[in-house]
């Protein structure tokens, strides 16, 4: 059974791997492993694939198998979300916000959780259960960077993943702040470059995003 504190341990070593985690909705698992060495060949090995598609379990199964990769599992809502991202293979866990029933089951799990968090009061309420990095999300629909600075003035001890609305024009105003290891991201996998099988043009996205500033 992993604590919280060690969670949060084992997540800051992770965000600290790439400023970008890609965000991935698949759809079609025959795409899992050359979307996944697209991104890790461009220099980002860490990949969130949230379970938003039927497919997303089979998706997880075959990223995990790409080398340099680390897989996760996204959109973590209930305890049986816990159990199948594990015997998937995902080695960490995203929520977009959190219940204890969902951290309970993480930490069971022994699956490192990235927690959702909105507001000051979100964020101090998993403060005191010991996760110390948490997901900031909506990122953008909740203020954005000026909000999430704001909120690092009189909490600084927490360290955020933002994610939600995060692109190429306002990433960089996120990892800026000194209370950002790194940001969420789906354009460094979008749709139409997935369909097509164009690898080489995500993994050019990705190249780019592994080489921003923080």
């Amino acid at each position: 059974m992993i604590t919280a504190a060690d969670a949060s341990i084992q997540s800051e070593k992770l965000c600290k791997l790439a400023p970008v985690i890609p965000v991935l909705v698949v759809d079609d698992a025959s795409h899992a492993r050359p979307l996944a060495e697209a991104l890790v060949a461009g220099g980002l090995p860490v990949l969130e694939v949230t379970l938003r598609t039927p497919a997303a379990l089979d998706v997880i199964a075959e990223m995990s198998k790409v080398e340099g990769g680390v897989v996760g599992a996204g959109t973590l809502l209930t305890p049986t979300d816990v159990r199948k991202a594990v015997e998937a293979g995902a080695k960490f866990g995203v929520s977009p916000g959190a219940t204890d029933t969902i951290l309970s089951a993480c930490e069971e799990a022994d699956l490192p959780l990235l927690p959702g968090a909105a507001t000051s009061s979100e964020v101090m309420r998993l403060l005191e259960r010991g996760y110390t990095v948490q997901k900031f999300f909506p990122a953008e629909a909740n203020g954005g960077s000026k909000a999430l600075g704001a909120i690092g003035a009189p909490i600084p001890q927490v360290k955020f993943c933002p994610t939600g609305g995060v692109s190429m024009k306002n990433v960089g105003d996120y990892l800026s702040l000194s209370n950002v290891l790194c940001c969420g991201g789906s354009w460094v996998a979008p749709k139409d470059l997935v369909l097509k099988g164009d690898w080489k043009a995500i993994e050019e996205l990705a190249r780019e995003a592994a080489a921003l500033p923080r």
